[in-house]
């Protein structure tokens, strides 16, 4: 019988911006305190980009990572997807723009917007993509410069997230850890809990929607802890049972680096220890689409995960979104 061939993850890499902003520099500015973001989230400094900085340009450093370790050259690539919600511009996709910067050929490029389930939906998509026979290297990309549209004088979220990106390349040829499975859900319901109200067709801009704030994330904290915790949970369990995996056979679980209440919670109701979960959010906040790829650059190159482990990454996001990813490394 014909061995199943699976896509493989050629190589990773990630990229911080250089600004790093702890607890303390944030309490200077926003009325809150080190002891009460690290009690309620778990987070001690998160990365902010610079003024001039753009999404595709923290991209480009963690696609350039990401090439140098799979050790191949950007003429390669044939696809290119970047998951984000802080595109450059409204249009044209920020992966257009990332193509040009990068020096690739006039290959197929696009934006997905799944917010923080974003890189999960995109590995899904490119395997799919790869899968039909019409793409050979795909580079998948999870990067946002949240401090863009965040509400400076709403310090529930505001003390939340950060940026940075994260990078893949993804083949069929080639050596790397497998990608064996996929799970990605949606529930548009409720919209609201977690949006940016304006700067679409619902509310295009104008003076008003800037002076209400509206352009800045907006988030029902209460209602999203709820919702994520429930979705991650059963994303997971659907994943497992479709491939006849017990939980007790993953080595290590990337959760979405949201909130470590989020995380203790999640290990509470699959009854895997935490010291499983591999989580960043202390030093990176929530990165929304590059908070797995960033962790998951990080263990890899740490060598927390080894050769043969078997990973869970777990992803909720605004949507409602969710996803997960099976990788054998």
């Amino acid at each position: 019988m014909k061995k199943d061939v699976h896509t493989r993850i050629l190589g990773i890499g990630s990229y911080g911006p250089d600004q790093v902003v702890d607890n303390e520099q944030l309490s200077k500015t926003v009325d809150t305190s080190d002891e009460w973001i690290r009690t309620r989230t778990g987070i001690a400094e998160r990365r902010f980009a610079a003024k001039e900085q753009t999404t595709s340009d923290l991209s480009l450093q963690a696609a350039k990572a990401a090439l140098e370790n799979a050790r191949i050259s950007p003429e390669e690539i044939d696809l290119v997807l970047v998951a984000t919600i802080t595109p450059d511009m409204a249009f044209p996709s920020t992966a257009c723009i990332l193509q040009h910067k990068l020096g690739l050929k006039k290959v197929a490029c696009f934006d997905l917007e799944a917010a923080c389930s974003g890189f999960l939906y995109s590995l899904d998509v490119a395997d799919a993509m790869i899968s039909s026979g019409r793409y050979s290297k795909a580079l998948v990309i999870g990067a946002e410069k949240m401090s863009s549209i965040m509400d400076w004088e709403d310090r529930t979220t505001c003390v939340l997230f950060g940026d940075g990106a994260g990078a893949a390349v993804l083949s069929r040829e080639g050596e790397g850890p497998e990608l064996l499975g996929f799970y990605c859900g949606a529930d548009g319901s409720n919209p609201s809990l977690l949006c940016q109200p304006a700067g679409g067709s619902a509310i295009p801009a104008s003076e008003q929607s800037v002076n209400e704030r509206k352009h800045y994330l907006k988030m029902n904290g209460r209602e999203i802890f709820k919702s994520a915790v429930r979705v991650m949970e059963s994303s997971c369990r659907q994943l497992l049972d479709q491939h006849n995996i017990s939980i007790d056979e993953i080595d290590h679980i990337i959760p979405h680096q949201a909130n470590m209440r989020i995380v203790e919670s999640l290990s509470q109701r699959l009854n895997v220890p935490l010291e499983k979960f591999y989580c960043n959010l202390d030093r990176y906040g929530n990165t929304s689409a590059a908070s797995i790829p960033l962790a998951l650059s990080e263990a890899v190159h740490s060598r927390t995960i080894k050769p043969n482990d078997l990973c869970l990454l777990v992803a909720f996001g605004a949507g409602l979104t969710w996803s997960s990813t099976l990788v054998r490394f």
